[in-house]
């Protein structure tokens, strides 16, 4: 099956349903996806498929076939991903960091359709992302500010 991974074309002889999220950390060493709850709750395997957030967790490789699929490392490169970064450290928005690769995909979805959320929007968009240490607050507050910085890159 073949599906483009971070800006190229990949191919894995995996079953269709195995987890998005092992073939992406075993096969492909992308370990920046974690694995948190494995039901799909926690966010903490989140990536990009065609510029949607979704949980590698529960999403079985054959359903990417022919899509594009973006872990933070392949974000990692872009400007959007540097302004984010900035925010995330600028605000005290990261701690252990284990959230952090989906919370900053969650972010960059967001963006990329509201580039000036309201904080009520921003809260829902991350909804579906856990922190554990920092609280949710220093988290919007980086959102907003990376919002405010990234003047046309959303």
């Amino acid at each position: 099956m073949e599906f483009i991974l971070n800006g190229k074309n990949v191919e894995t002889e995996s079953a269709p349903d195995t987890r998005l999220l092992d073939i992406l950390r075993n096969e492909f060493e992308l370990t920046g996806t974690k694995e948190g709850c494995g039901e799909g709750e926690c966010g903490a395997c989140s990536v990009l498929i065609d510029g949607k957030l979704e949980v590698s967790c529960i999403t079985a490789c054959g359903s990417v076939k022919g899509k594009n699929v973006v872990t933070i490392e392949g974000f990692s490169g872009t400007k959007q991903y540097q302004v984010l970064s900035q925010a995330f450290s600028d605000c005290g928005a990261v701690q252990c960091g284990f959230c952090t690769p989906g919370m900053v995909l969650a972010s960059q979805a967001l963006l990329s359709v509201h580039p000036h959320p309201s904080e009520d929007e921003i809260r829902e968009a991350l909804s579906g992302n856990l922190c554990r240490c920092t609280g949710y607050n220093m988290i919007v507050t980086a959102v907003q500010t990376a919002a405010e910085r990234g003047n046309g890159l959303w």
